[in-house]
């Protein structure tokens, strides 16, 4: 586990955008009330994070796009996750997993 601080907090946002999109696709807005909602509203993700992330996870080829209408009838970025995405999710929980345990150990002693 060699990510700097910047590194698992970006690190941890991509894993709740994929997360997110693991139960299909989500508009940009969407992702955000979504995650906020899970985490009973201590998560509140900015557009000036968020963006950065979905665009960052399409560059590596783990999300795609394409644009549709939303619930409101507005034009909207939807967002979906790629078998790659999908790859990348596991080995991202499994990775988490691990650096909660460790963290946990740590704090419990």
């Amino acid at each position: 586990m060699k990510k700097d601080r910047k590194d698992l907090l970006q690190g941890t946002l991509d894993l709740l955008i994929l997360r997110t999109l693991q139960r299909g696709k989500q508009h940009g807005w969407g992702i955000s009330q979504v995650i906020g909602f899970r985490s009973r509203e201590t998560l509140n993700i900015k557009e000036g994070s968020l963006y950065p992330a979905l665009h960052r996870l399409e560059r590596q080829g783990w999300i795609e796009s394409d644009w549709g209408l939303s619930e409101n009838n507005r034009k909207a970025k939807y967002y979906k996750l790629t078998r790659a995405g999908r790859k990348q999710l596991e080995e991202e929980t499994a990775y988490w997993d691990q650096f909660v345990s460790s963290v946990s150990l740590v704090l419990s002693v």
